[in-house]
Protein backbone atom coordinates (compact mmCIF):
# COMPACT_ATOMS: atom_id res chain seq x y z
CA UNK A 1 0.00 0.00 0.00
CA UNK A 2 0.94 3.67 -0.50
CA UNK A 3 1.17 6.02 2.63
CA UNK A 4 -2.17 6.89 3.00
CA UNK A 5 -1.18 10.48 2.07
CA UNK A 6 -0.08 9.87 -1.86
CA UNK A 7 -3.89 8.07 -2.05
CA UNK A 8 -6.24 10.89 -0.13
CA UNK A 9 -7.28 13.96 -2.46
CA UNK A 10 -4.60 16.93 -1.63
CA UNK A 11 -7.29 19.00 -0.79
CA UNK A 12 -9.12 16.85 1.34
CA UNK A 13 -5.72 16.21 3.26
CA UNK A 14 -5.31 19.74 3.84
CA UNK A 15 -9.03 20.31 4.80
CA UNK A 16 -9.88 21.80 8.38
CA UNK A 17 -13.01 19.99 8.87
CA UNK A 18 -16.06 22.24 10.19
CA UNK A 19 -15.75 22.28 13.36
CA UNK A 20 -19.18 21.41 15.30
CA UNK A 21 -20.34 22.76 18.51
CA UNK A 22 -21.02 19.34 19.99
CA UNK A 23 -17.43 18.42 19.02
CA UNK A 24 -15.52 21.38 20.47
CA UNK A 25 -17.42 21.02 23.46
CA UNK A 26 -15.84 18.04 25.87
CA UNK A 27 -16.19 19.10 29.38
CA UNK A 28 -17.94 16.61 32.34
CA UNK A 29 -21.32 16.24 33.08
CA UNK A 30 -23.33 19.74 31.52
CA UNK A 31 -26.75 20.63 31.66
CA UNK A 32 -27.31 24.10 30.32
CA UNK A 33 -26.57 23.79 26.80
CA UNK A 34 -26.09 27.78 25.16
CA UNK A 35 -23.73 26.51 22.20
CA UNK A 36 -25.42 25.78 19.49
CA UNK A 37 -28.26 28.04 19.01
CA UNK A 38 -30.94 25.23 19.47
CA UNK A 39 -34.19 25.82 20.43
CA UNK A 40 -34.47 25.08 24.22
CA UNK A 41 -37.94 23.58 24.00
CA UNK A 42 -39.28 20.55 22.34
CA UNK A 43 -37.20 18.09 24.40
CA UNK A 44 -35.41 15.73 22.96
CA UNK A 45 -35.71 16.23 19.22
CA UNK A 46 -34.38 20.33 20.02
CA UNK A 47 -30.52 18.89 20.45
CA UNK A 48 -28.13 18.21 17.70
CA UNK A 49 -27.75 14.58 17.93
CA UNK A 50 -24.04 13.21 18.62
CA UNK A 51 -21.76 13.57 15.32
CA UNK A 52 -19.56 10.66 15.96
CA UNK A 53 -22.57 8.37 17.30
CA UNK A 54 -20.43 7.10 20.45
CA UNK A 55 -23.36 5.03 22.62
CA UNK A 56 -24.40 3.28 19.12
CA UNK A 57 -20.41 2.69 17.64
CA UNK A 58 -20.20 1.21 21.31
CA UNK A 59 -22.55 -1.27 21.24
CA UNK A 60 -21.74 -1.94 17.44
CA UNK A 61 -18.38 -2.70 18.57
CA UNK A 62 -19.13 -5.49 20.94
CA UNK A 63 -21.23 -7.15 18.40
CA UNK A 64 -19.16 -6.80 15.31
CA UNK A 65 -15.93 -6.85 17.40
CA UNK A 66 -14.43 -4.59 16.03
CA UNK A 67 -13.09 -1.29 18.22
CA UNK A 68 -15.11 1.87 17.56
CA UNK A 69 -12.69 3.75 16.49
CA UNK A 70 -12.26 1.50 13.80
CA UNK A 71 -16.14 2.48 12.80
CA UNK A 72 -18.27 5.03 10.70
CA UNK A 73 -22.03 5.29 10.28
CA UNK A 74 -23.37 6.72 7.65
CA UNK A 75 -26.91 7.70 6.31
CA UNK A 76 -26.83 4.14 4.33
CA UNK A 77 -24.01 2.34 3.00
CA UNK A 78 -24.68 4.71 0.02
CA UNK A 79 -22.56 7.70 2.27
CA UNK A 80 -19.30 5.72 2.44
CA UNK A 81 -19.33 4.27 -0.71
CA UNK A 82 -19.72 8.15 -1.98
CA UNK A 83 -17.03 9.11 0.80
CA UNK A 84 -14.70 6.54 -1.05
CA UNK A 85 -14.67 8.87 -4.13
CA UNK A 86 -14.58 12.12 -2.54
CA UNK A 87 -11.82 11.19 -0.12
CA UNK A 88 -9.59 9.22 -2.40
CA UNK A 89 -10.03 10.20 -6.46
CA UNK A 90 -9.53 13.23 -7.76
CA UNK A 91 -11.88 14.43 -10.25
CA UNK A 92 -10.98 13.78 -14.11
CA UNK A 93 -7.17 12.67 -13.21
CA UNK A 94 -8.25 8.94 -10.79
CA UNK A 95 -10.55 5.85 -11.97
CA UNK A 96 -11.62 2.39 -10.39
CA UNK A 97 -11.97 -0.66 -10.79
CA UNK A 98 -14.70 -2.93 -9.66
CA UNK A 99 -16.35 -6.71 -10.85
CA UNK A 100 -19.50 -6.64 -13.12
CA UNK A 101 -21.68 -6.70 -12.52
CA UNK A 102 -22.13 -5.82 -9.24
CA UNK A 103 -23.99 -2.96 -7.30
CA UNK A 104 -25.14 -0.25 -9.46
CA UNK A 105 -23.87 2.54 -6.67
CA UNK A 106 -20.28 2.18 -7.20
CA UNK A 107 -20.75 3.38 -10.71
CA UNK A 108 -23.03 5.86 -9.94
CA UNK A 109 -20.84 7.77 -7.54
CA UNK A 110 -18.11 7.25 -9.94
CA UNK A 111 -20.00 9.51 -12.48
CA UNK A 112 -21.12 12.03 -9.84
CA UNK A 113 -17.76 12.28 -8.98
CA UNK A 114 -16.31 12.31 -12.40
CA UNK A 115 -14.58 9.60 -11.66
CA UNK A 116 -13.75 6.77 -14.21
CA UNK A 117 -14.90 3.88 -13.71
CA UNK A 118 -13.52 0.35 -15.37
CA UNK A 119 -15.88 -2.46 -14.65
CA UNK A 120 -14.42 -6.35 -14.94
CA UNK A 121 -16.41 -8.84 -16.43
CA UNK A 122 -16.79 -11.86 -14.55
CA UNK A 123 -16.62 -15.37 -16.08
CA UNK A 124 -19.25 -18.13 -16.08
CA UNK A 125 -19.17 -18.81 -12.33
CA UNK A 126 -19.38 -15.25 -11.69
CA UNK A 127 -16.14 -15.07 -10.24
CA UNK A 128 -12.67 -13.04 -10.78
CA UNK A 129 -9.32 -13.49 -10.26
CA UNK A 130 -6.69 -10.76 -8.51
CA UNK A 131 -4.53 -10.63 -11.70
CA UNK A 132 -7.45 -9.77 -14.05
CA UNK A 133 -8.58 -6.96 -11.91
CA UNK A 134 -4.75 -5.88 -11.43
CA UNK A 135 -4.50 -6.33 -15.01
CA UNK A 136 -7.03 -2.84 -15.58
CA UNK A 137 -5.31 -0.89 -12.98
CA UNK A 138 -2.59 2.12 -13.58
CA UNK A 139 -0.97 4.74 -11.64
CA UNK A 140 -3.94 6.66 -11.22
CA UNK A 141 -6.48 3.37 -10.13
CA UNK A 142 -7.28 4.49 -6.34
CA UNK A 143 -9.75 2.48 -5.46
CA UNK A 144 -10.65 -1.51 -5.97
CA UNK A 145 -14.86 -2.60 -5.31
CA UNK A 146 -15.82 -5.97 -4.38
CA UNK A 147 -19.28 -6.71 -3.34
CA UNK A 148 -19.70 -10.35 -2.18
CA UNK A 149 -21.98 -11.53 -1.63
CA UNK A 150 -22.34 -10.15 -4.50
CA UNK A 151 -25.65 -8.39 -6.08
CA UNK A 152 -27.18 -9.20 -8.39
CA UNK A 153 -25.09 -12.56 -8.44
CA UNK A 154 -25.91 -13.92 -5.05
CA UNK A 155 -22.96 -15.44 -4.54
CA UNK A 156 -19.21 -15.11 -3.03
CA UNK A 157 -16.57 -13.84 -5.02
CA UNK A 158 -13.34 -16.04 -3.38
CA UNK A 159 -11.79 -15.13 -0.78
CA UNK A 160 -8.22 -16.19 -1.78
CA UNK A 161 -8.81 -13.84 -4.53
CA UNK A 162 -9.70 -11.01 -2.57
CA UNK A 163 -6.78 -11.01 -0.25
CA UNK A 164 -4.71 -11.45 -3.22
CA UNK A 165 -6.09 -8.40 -4.89
CA UNK A 166 -5.60 -6.67 -1.21
CA UNK A 167 -1.83 -7.61 -0.64
CA UNK A 168 -1.19 -7.08 -4.23
CA UNK A 169 -2.75 -3.36 -4.61
CA UNK A 170 -1.20 -0.18 -4.13
CA UNK A 171 -4.56 1.78 -3.41
CA UNK A 172 -7.45 1.37 -1.31
CA UNK A 173 -9.98 -2.08 -1.81
CA UNK A 174 -13.49 -2.01 -0.50
CA UNK A 175 -15.39 -5.07 0.57
CA UNK A 176 -19.10 -4.34 0.71
CA UNK A 177 -20.00 -7.34 3.29
CA UNK A 178 -24.09 -5.90 3.03
CA UNK A 179 -25.28 -9.89 2.76
CA UNK A 180 -22.67 -11.60 4.79
CA UNK A 181 -25.41 -12.46 7.45
CA UNK A 182 -26.95 -14.88 4.94
CA UNK A 183 -23.38 -16.75 4.19
CA UNK A 184 -20.96 -19.06 5.93
CA UNK A 185 -18.10 -17.21 4.50
CA UNK A 186 -15.72 -15.68 7.30
CA UNK A 187 -16.20 -11.84 7.13
CA UNK A 188 -13.49 -10.00 6.19
CA UNK A 189 -13.87 -7.12 8.95
CA UNK A 190 -12.09 -9.37 11.06
CA UNK A 191 -8.74 -8.77 8.90
CA UNK A 192 -8.98 -5.44 9.07
CA UNK A 193 -5.66 -5.13 11.50
CA UNK A 194 -3.97 -7.24 9.03
CA UNK A 195 -4.82 -4.96 6.04
CA UNK A 196 -4.16 -1.27 6.45
CA UNK A 197 -5.75 -0.57 2.76
CA UNK A 198 -9.01 -2.32 3.05
CA UNK A 199 -12.57 -0.98 3.93
CA UNK A 200 -15.58 -3.18 4.62
CA UNK A 201 -18.83 -2.39 4.31
CA UNK A 202 -22.20 -3.40 6.28
CA UNK A 203 -25.07 -2.42 6.51
CA UNK A 204 -28.70 -2.85 9.48
CA UNK A 205 -30.60 -2.81 6.23
CA UNK A 206 -30.69 -6.61 5.45
CA UNK A 207 -30.22 -8.97 8.11
CA UNK A 208 -31.40 -6.88 10.74
CA UNK A 209 -34.76 -5.42 8.42
CA UNK A 210 -33.98 -2.10 9.09
CA UNK A 211 -33.62 -0.92 5.93
CA UNK A 212 -35.95 2.58 6.60
CA UNK A 213 -34.17 4.24 9.06
CA UNK A 214 -31.21 3.91 6.75
CA UNK A 215 -27.80 3.01 8.71
CA UNK A 216 -24.56 1.90 6.96
CA UNK A 217 -21.45 0.85 8.39
CA UNK A 218 -17.86 1.14 7.24
CA UNK A 219 -14.94 -0.97 8.89
CA UNK A 220 -11.47 0.32 8.53
CA UNK A 221 -8.44 1.41 9.75
CA UNK A 222 -8.53 4.48 12.73
CA UNK A 223 -7.02 6.95 9.75
CA UNK A 224 -9.21 6.25 6.98
CA UNK A 225 -12.15 6.31 9.56
CA UNK A 226 -11.01 10.21 10.47
CA UNK A 227 -10.66 11.18 6.90
CA UNK A 228 -14.20 9.99 6.61
CA UNK A 229 -15.47 11.89 9.36
CA UNK A 230 -13.55 14.93 8.61
CA UNK A 231 -15.49 14.85 5.13
CA UNK A 232 -18.76 13.78 6.01
CA UNK A 233 -21.57 15.87 7.03
CA UNK A 234 -21.63 17.28 10.44
CA UNK A 235 -25.11 15.92 11.77
CA UNK A 236 -24.87 12.88 9.34
CA UNK A 237 -26.99 9.96 11.69
CA UNK A 238 -30.69 11.63 13.02
CA UNK A 239 -30.99 10.84 16.34
CA UNK A 240 -34.28 8.99 15.37
CA UNK A 241 -32.01 7.02 13.83
CA UNK A 242 -29.38 6.50 16.30
CA UNK A 243 -32.45 5.53 18.98
CA UNK A 244 -33.59 3.05 17.22
CA UNK A 245 -30.89 1.04 15.89
CA UNK A 246 -29.74 0.89 19.42
CA UNK A 247 -33.03 -0.81 20.40
CA UNK A 248 -32.69 -3.19 17.44
CA UNK A 249 -29.60 -4.02 18.41
CA UNK A 250 -30.44 -5.34 21.50
CA UNK A 251 -32.36 -8.30 19.95
CA UNK A 252 -29.89 -10.32 18.25
CA UNK A 253 -31.68 -13.53 18.85
CA UNK A 254 -34.45 -12.32 17.16
CA UNK A 255 -32.47 -11.60 14.29
CA UNK A 256 -30.73 -15.01 14.56
CA UNK A 257 -34.40 -16.01 14.20
CA UNK A 258 -35.05 -13.87 10.72
CA UNK A 259 -31.80 -15.04 9.46
CA UNK A 260 -32.32 -19.20 9.95
CA UNK A 261 -36.05 -19.10 8.56
CA UNK A 262 -34.57 -17.03 5.55
CA UNK A 263 -31.69 -19.58 4.94
CA UNK A 264 -34.55 -22.29 5.23
CA UNK A 265 -36.85 -20.77 2.92
CA UNK A 266 -34.12 -19.95 0.77
CA UNK A 267 -32.89 -23.91 0.14
CA UNK A 268 -36.73 -24.32 -0.50
CA UNK A 269 -37.01 -21.52 -3.33
CA UNK A 270 -34.01 -22.60 -5.02
CA UNK A 271 -35.40 -26.36 -5.37
CA UNK A 272 -38.77 -24.95 -6.29
CA UNK A 273 -37.59 -22.34 -9.13
CA UNK A 274 -35.77 -25.06 -10.29
CA UNK A 275 -38.70 -27.07 -11.44
CA UNK A 276 -40.79 -24.31 -12.58
CA UNK A 277 -40.86 -24.79 -16.30
CA UNK A 278 -39.85 -21.13 -17.72
CA UNK A 279 -36.46 -21.69 -15.27
CA UNK A 280 -33.54 -22.49 -17.27
CA UNK A 281 -31.20 -22.36 -14.35
CA UNK A 282 -31.14 -21.16 -10.68
CA UNK A 283 -27.93 -19.69 -9.75
CA UNK A 284 -25.87 -21.01 -6.32
CA UNK A 285 -26.38 -17.49 -3.80
CA UNK A 286 -25.07 -17.19 -0.40
CA UNK A 287 -27.15 -14.41 0.46
CA UNK A 288 -31.11 -13.52 0.60
CA UNK A 289 -31.69 -13.62 -2.59
CA UNK A 290 -31.52 -15.79 -5.99
CA UNK A 291 -30.33 -15.19 -9.35
CA UNK A 292 -32.69 -17.20 -11.66
CA UNK A 293 -32.41 -17.58 -15.70
CA UNK A 294 -36.10 -17.71 -16.99
CA UNK A 295 -37.26 -18.58 -21.06
CA UNK A 296 -38.42 -14.82 -20.84
CA UNK A 297 -37.62 -12.92 -18.12
CA UNK A 298 -39.25 -9.52 -19.45
CA UNK A 299 -42.78 -11.19 -20.26
CA UNK A 300 -42.63 -12.88 -17.26
CA UNK A 301 -41.63 -9.89 -15.15
CA UNK A 302 -44.67 -8.09 -16.66
CA UNK A 303 -47.10 -11.03 -15.71
CA UNK A 304 -45.99 -10.77 -12.03
CA UNK A 305 -46.45 -7.26 -12.19
CA UNK A 306 -49.81 -7.52 -13.29
CA UNK A 307 -50.30 -9.89 -9.96
CA UNK A 308 -49.19 -7.48 -7.72
CA UNK A 309 -45.78 -9.18 -7.18
CA UNK A 310 -42.33 -7.00 -8.01
CA UNK A 311 -39.48 -8.93 -8.22
CA UNK A 312 -36.40 -7.19 -10.33
CA UNK A 313 -35.68 -7.63 -13.74
CA UNK A 314 -32.08 -7.67 -14.16
CA UNK A 315 -32.44 -8.61 -18.09
CA UNK A 316 -30.35 -5.66 -19.44
CA UNK A 317 -26.96 -6.23 -16.92
CA UNK A 318 -24.27 -7.59 -18.20
CA UNK A 319 -24.43 -11.83 -18.05
CA UNK A 320 -27.82 -11.32 -16.63
CA UNK A 321 -29.58 -12.02 -19.57
CA UNK A 322 -33.01 -13.36 -19.21
CA UNK A 323 -32.49 -13.28 -15.32
CA UNK A 324 -35.02 -11.91 -12.55
CA UNK A 325 -33.36 -11.59 -9.25
CA UNK A 326 -35.98 -12.91 -6.43
CA UNK A 327 -35.70 -11.96 -2.72
CA UNK A 328 -36.64 -14.20 0.17
CA UNK A 329 -39.90 -13.07 1.59
CA UNK A 330 -42.12 -14.70 3.86
CA UNK A 331 -43.31 -18.36 4.08
CA UNK A 332 -46.67 -16.79 2.52
CA UNK A 333 -45.16 -14.40 0.30
CA UNK A 334 -42.74 -16.59 -1.17
CA UNK A 335 -45.94 -19.63 -1.95
CA UNK A 336 -48.02 -16.76 -3.69
CA UNK A 337 -44.96 -15.95 -5.96
CA UNK A 338 -44.89 -19.96 -6.86
CA UNK A 339 -47.94 -20.11 -7.42
CA UNK A 340 -48.52 -17.31 -10.03
CA UNK A 341 -45.39 -18.78 -12.00
CA UNK A 342 -47.47 -22.34 -11.79
CA UNK A 343 -50.47 -20.58 -13.22
CA UNK A 344 -48.75 -19.38 -16.16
Amino acid sequence: MKPLQELVRPNIWKLAPYSNARNEYNGGAAHVFLDANENPYNKPFNRYPDPLQHDLKDRLSKLKHIPANNIFLGNGSDEAIDLCYRVFCRPQTDNVVAIAPTYGMYKVCADINNVEYRGVELDENFQITADRLLKVCDRNTKLIWFCSPNNPTGNNIYRDEIIKTIRAFSGIVIVDEAYSDFSSQQPLRSELANYPNLIVLNTMSKAWGCAAIRLGMAFASSEIIDLFNKVKYPYNINLLTQQHAIEALKDTFEVGKWVTTLLQERTRMLQAFAMLPQCEKVYPTDANFFLAKMTDAQAIYGYLVEKGIIVRNRTHIILCNNCLRITIGTKGENNELLAALRQL
